[in-house]
């Protein structure tokens, strides 16, 4: 149905945590694509390195700038998270910074090949774990082709801060690349300021708040069980529903004949 990215300003805000925890509890269709230039964390920290060989976005990389045959090798790059389901798919991420050159150039690609999925048969979103965009080569153009990007952050002054001046870059970018208004979401982490006044600090609205569950978060960091019913996986399962939401909502706008004008951004 959609491209559903999650960024941040800086470090460790929580967006591998974040996006995890999401693809986990949603009932959605999707594929969780490890995007940071930076490198995954998903195979060897909540699937422990379980998985022999390699695998992921790196390796597709490789073999679409040698073969182009990106959508036929895609589906043997995936890890079921929920086998055998294939409802919850994994696409690894980086492993090798050697193999950070090849994905850098090939970010349109992914892009374009990720928006293609929701009309596959059966269709997935993409929930893509875009990591921090103050590194070398970042995939804005995954950022340009979501339906959603939720820019992750903690409340607190010292995060806020950077959070502003990315909220203002991606604003930038987004205008220049025309793309359409209306995309762009807070998430915020734990406590600090309240929502309102960090939507009103920051000029964009706050879509959820994830709370601090440091049991849960070291559970999706390092491996083991997970349990639905802490408060982490309820608030990021929740999250699905106001996301939901800005999709049908965002879709709708879009539609909007040229003739009768646009509404306002939602």
């Amino acid at each position: 149905m959609a491209i559903i990215a999650l960024v941040s300003a800086k470090g460790s805000p929580g967006v591998t945590t974040s996006a995890l925890a999401c693809a986990l509890t949603w009932h959605r269709r999707l594929v969780l694509a490890e995007c940071d230039p930076a490198g995954g964390s998903v195979l060897a920290g909540y699937l422990g390195g379980a998985l022999d060989g390699p695998r992921g976005i790196g390796e597709l990389a490789v073999g679409e700038l040698r073969d182009g045959n990106l959508e036929t090798a895609f589906w043997s790059q995936l890890v079921d998270l929920d086998a055998p389901k294939r409802e919850r798919l994994l696409l690894p991420g980086v492993v090798d910074p050697a193999q950070a050159g090849s994905v850098t150039p090939l970010w349109q690609r992914f892009a374009d090949f990720f928006a293609s999925l929701e009309r596959g048969d059966p269709p997935y979103d993409v929930l893509v774990d875009c990591g921090r965009l103050r590194v070398v080569g970042p995939p804005w153009p995954i950022l340009r082709a979501a339906s959603v990007v939720l820019l992750v952050s903690r409340a607190r002054l010292p995060d806020l801060s950077g959070t502003r001046a990315m909220v203002r870059a991606i604003e930038r970018d987004f205008a220049e690349h025309r793309v359409p208004p209306g995309s762009l979401r807070l998430l915020l982490v734990g406590d600090g300021h309240g929502s309102g006044e960090v939507s009103k600090a920051l000029r964009l609205p706050v879509v959820a708040r994830l709370p601090d569950d440091p049991r849960t978060a070291e559970v999706l960091s390092l491996g083991g069980t997970v349990r639905a019913g802490r408060p982490l996986m309820r608030a990021a399962g929740a999250l699905e529903v106001p996301v939901g939401a800005l999709l049908e909502r965002r879709r709708a706008r879009l539609a909007w004949p040229v003739s009768q004008g646009v509404p306002d951004a939602v």
